[in-house]
């Protein structure tokens, strides 16, 4: 096998006829498999306006063992508390991601929060998938004279294992992705195509805190120290990149399906449409901040018509990845993604036995 290629193995869910909860849209799902060794998607359900809550579907698989459809279960999280609604009642629980973190023996789910302030990282817990603790909103320190607390911030989610911090200590280490002012795609897409990217702002960002299962409150301030892990070095990610799937580990180190954004080509009714693609990253096991392979083109565009057409034109968004242990197969892996921000599909990905050659190797901070 040659590379990280996609085999797109169809769409797996989509609003449900009748279903207030759903009608603008199935989307994003984080993918855990549970203590009954069953898998389980929390999809981000869109009701009017777009008021989002995080549901809970079982997977079912047919003899093969492909995922072919979903059980719905009902609601993980909806709106409830101050960072989750906003004055003129919009608010939500948006685009989740999950990972059992062994060293807490707990699932952490990482989800943004769409506050009177914008979009923010928030955190729950669980011991069993379908009932949820909140923890609050994470809180970063500032960043060049600016402060954390006003930048927007989204696309998060943890490592499984305690990880070493850039001193060496291990902590709990988040990915994201803030959304500094002036980098967002709709603001740079209007820039020449010769824009110079900008490396200090268009990044995705590893951050640690330390091992602890603490709820929100004054002690858990600024825990978190950052650094850059990646910026946009690709066409096909020049005007953003964003984490999606939850770090696993894989024979070649820490593997994570991402997005990128770019602008479409050809002619297009739109001012500025983009597009967004899926690419591959393999972080090193022993020092994550170091990129050992990343993808010079992406491994999924676009394609389908359900990708091309829906609530966004032309997305594909990984955010749930299922290791297939129950196959006896621990380097394959389905990815589970938005669909134009509409419905839901997975595709398979096998590692290959030896990193790809001509992957963009990137990391702006790492220090080893």
């Amino acid at each position: 096998m040659s590379g990280f290629d996609l085999q797109r193995l169809g769409m797996l869910m989509e609003p449900e006829p009748g279903n207030p909860h759903e009608i603008e849209g199935v989307l994003n799902p984080a993918a855990a498999r549970g203590p009954d060794g069953e898998l389980y998607l929390f999809p981000r359900l869109v009701a009017q306006g777009n008021y989002s809550r995080i549901g809970i579907a079982r997977v079912r698989f047919n003899d093969a063992g492909d995922p072919v459809g979903v059980e719905r279960l009902g609601i993980a999280l909806e709106p409830e508390t101050d960072y989750e609604r906003r004055p003129d009642g919009s608010g939500g629980c948006e685009d989740p991601r999950i990972t059992f973190v062994e060293p807490l023996q707990r699932y952490v789910m990482t989800y943004t929060a769409f506050s009177p302030r914008g979009p923010r990282i928030a955190r729950a817990i669980s011991q069993d998938l379908f009932h949820w603790q909140r923890l609050g909103l994470s809180t970063f320190p500032p960043y060049h004279g600016i402060d954390s607390s006003e930048v927007d911030d989204k696309d998060a989610c943890v490592f499984p294992l305690a990880i070493p911090n850039s001193s060496g200590q291990p902590e709990l280490a988040l990915l994201h992705r803030p959304l500094f002012p002036g980098t967002r795609p709709e603001e740079t897409a209007c820039n020449a195509a010769s824009r110079e990217v900008d490396l200090d702002r268009e990044s995705i960002w590893i951050s640690y805190r330390p091992l602890s299962l603490e709820p929100r409150g004054p002690s858990n301030l600024s825990q978190f120290s950052r650094h850059r892990l990646a910026t946009p070095v690709s066409p096909w990610e020049r005007l953003k990149i964003g984490c999606g799937t939850p770090p696993v580990l894989t024979r070649h180190g820490w593997l994570i399906v991402y997005h990128g954004v770019s602008e479409m080509e050809g002619p297009s009714k739109e001012v500025h449409p983009l597009c967004y693609s899926a690419g591959v990253m393999v972080l090193s096991k022993e020092h994550p901040q170091v990129i050992r392979y990343r993808s010079s083109e992406p491994v999924l565009t676009p394609e389908l018509p359900q990708e091309r057409r829906g609530t966004v034109a032309n997305v594909v968004f990984p955010t749930g990845i299922d290791r297939r242990d129950d196959l006896g197969s621990p380097e394959r892996f389905d990815v589970y993604y938005g669909m134009a921000d509409y419905r839901i599909g997975v595709a398979r990905l096998d590692v290959p036995d030896v990193l790809p050659p001509g992957g963009v190797a990137h990391a702006p901070d790492a220090k080893v």
